[in-house]
């Protein structure tokens, strides 16, 4: 008895925390029309948002529209959700890495669908869209890593902040260049970047629309490090030697840390806390199954072998 309820309560902590990294910012109750959205988007055609899935565990997602720099169309708008879903029933994803085709990283959104979409509500709409997007993307219990290329400007700068990382190669470029639109960040770029950098840095980032480089993105925090080529091949080699820093060993106990610090960033303490302690709880059971191993200093890596 007492089993079948210690499972039952497993499969229940199991289930809210899924329907917690998938809740939505944006629903009808807030004025989102998600179905009429969609179908303006796909009028907007054009390059593709591609994903591929390594046994390593690492996914790499291309943003694949070089002749725009990578820019948003309607149609990448809706493949990027597309991704993110599949991203979300990965079972065995441990680590993603977000780059740019042709040697650069995103230009924001694709000008001529901006301009298409020109009433105020179906820009809400494109918002709200796209910041649930984004808001799934990060929530994902995979480590991910934005590798910045070239131009990361407007939406691109926005989306590197949807990620747990970011890697700069050399004369690269991460710019919120909104102001000069008449706008502000609109994909929740502006939250984030608080988050990321604090907000004093986050204030002259967009009101100063600055270039920021390698340099001083190492400085504020808003980079991880400096990749020592530019060249697609080899930075991408190179990112992906760095994330596997972070994601040896299990999927479930790499999956679980990034569970318990989206939960520390997102919500009260108290909610953080229940949330830890479950998800400890779940992994703990598993482990006591498979024989939890006795952790000593001169055989630390007898942790690796734990679910």
């Amino acid at each position: 008895m007492a089993v079948s309820l210690w499972k039952s309560l497993l499969q229940t902590t199991k289930e809210r925390i899924l329907q917690q990294r998938r809740a939505l910012l944006y629903n009808g109750a807030h004025g989102y029309e998600e179905e009429l959205i969609k179908k303006k988007l796909q009028q907007f055609a054009g390059g593709s948002i591609n994903l591929s899935k390594e046994d390593s565990g690492i996914g790499l997602l291309t943003l694949n529209n070089p002749k725009l720099m990578n820019a948003f169309t309607g149609t990448m708008m809706l493949e990027l959700q597309e991704r993110v879903t599949e991203l979300e029933n990965w079972k065995d994803g441990k680590g993603l890495i977000i780059y740019g085709a042709g040697n650069t990283f995103c230009s924001g959104s694709d000008l001529n669908a901006v301009k298409a979409i020109s009433n105020s509500q179906d820009g809400m709409n494109m918002c709200m869209f796209m910041q649930n997007t984004l808001t799934r993307l990060m929530r994902l219990p995979l480590i991910s890593v934005a590798l910045v290329q070239g131009k990361a400007v407007g939406g691109g700068a926005e989306l590197t902040t949807a990620c747990d990382f970011r890697l700069m190669t050399p004369g690269s470029e991460i710019r919120f260049v909104h102001k000069h639109m008449g706008l502000v960040p609109g994909w929740g770029g502006a939250a984030r970047l608080v988050q990321i950098v604090g907000s004093g840095a986050a204030l002259q980032l967009l009101s100063g629309a600055a270039r920021v480089g390698p340099e001083r993105a190492l400085r504020l925090g808003l980079s991880e490090e400096t990749l020592s080529s530019s060249d697609e091949t080899e930075a991408l080699e190179a990112a992906r030697a760095w994330l596997s820093q972070y994601t040896e060993g299990p999927a479930s106990v790499i999956r679980a840390v990034k569970k318990v610090v989206t939960a520390g960033r997102e919500l009260p303490v108290e909610a953080a806390l229940r949330t830890e302690k479950d998800i400890f709880g779940t992994m703990f059971s598993h482990c006591s199954r498979n024989q939890l191993p006795t952790y000593t200093s001169a055989h630390s890596h007898s942790l690796d072998l734990c679910c």
